[in-house]
């Protein structure tokens, strides 16, 4: 079972949300709140698995509250589903590591796809042996974005993100046949990227290796990364080192048409 907390303001709603709920069979509800301070007592007491979270809270915002339990001593974060009538803060509820963003009013079908999401997430922190809750202070990756773009609000699994670019204060994110532009800077995203996966090419180019075809070495001493797609990335000289040492931490050695010089 996946023991759960309710913290929403408005009656009506904690209502609907623990009858829908219901129809779900492994989910516990152990406790409901309706103030952040009581959100952030309640969440240190039962220590739930699964944290349903209004933004909009009387005394302070879901932020605060969260922010409060991670300046807790020892204190361990529960996945988070946000649960608001508004998208205005669907980009801050993902910096906080949220596991999704419900808008009100939502359907069964998408409180399951919720639940769901909670399910694999916490079957893969047994399996890992630690939970992202028990991570905090530790640095942890985005696997998911959320954004406005087209009049909508787009949710991105990053591993499908190819390459992005810098455009002055925004990055262009190309993923399947789209590309979405996103007000952040290339170095903040960078930050929050794993490593292993994405590379810095280029003072403007991220790009994902698992959609890199090849590296080319050009006469000017630069080098081009060539997607799987046939897009093709200037890799700068200054950023040439990234790609020698991560070739040198997966056991690559240095031949064929990428050599350092």
């Amino acid at each position: 079972m996946i023991r759960a907390v309710l913290a929403d303001d408005e009656v009506l709603a904690r209502q609907k949300l623990r009858r829908l709920l219901r129809e779900i069979d492994d989910v516990d509800i152990v406790g409901e709140c309706s103030t952040a301070r009581e959100t952030v007592e309640l969440v240190k007491l039962t220590a739930p698995e699964l944290l349903f979270l209004d933004i909009c809270l009387p005394d302070m915002d879901g932020f605060d509250a969260l922010s409060a339990l991670k300046a807790y001593p020892n204190g361990k974060l529960p996945h988070i589903v946000f649960v608001t009538a508004n998208d205005r803060w669907a980009v801050r509820a993902f910096e906080f590591h949220a596991l999704d963003y419900l808008l009100k009013p939502f359907t069964i079908e998408r409180l399951r796809a919720s639940v769901k999401l909670a399910r694999e997430r916490l079957a893969s922190d047994k399996t890992s042996g630690l939970a992202d809750s028990e991570k905090l202070g530790q640095e942890q990756y985005t696997t998911r974005m959320v954004f406005k773009s087209r009049g909508r609000i787009l949710f991105l699994l990053v591993k499908e993100i190819r390459w992005i670019a810098a455009e002055e204060n925004y990055v262009r994110i190309h993923a399947a046949n789209e590309s979405h532009l996103l007000r952040e800077t290339i170095g903040r995203l960078e930050s929050r990227l794993d490593p292993l996966n994405f590379l810095r090419v280029h003072r403007s180019s991220i790009v994902n290796l698992h959609y890199v075809k090849e590296v080319r070495s050009e006469a000017d001493g630069d080098a081009t990364v060539v997607l799987i797609s046939g897009e093709k990335i200037p890799m700068s000289r200054s950023y040439r080192s990234r790609m020698q040492r991560l070739m040198k931490v997966c056991g690559i050695p240095k031949s064929g048409s990428f050599q350092g010089r």
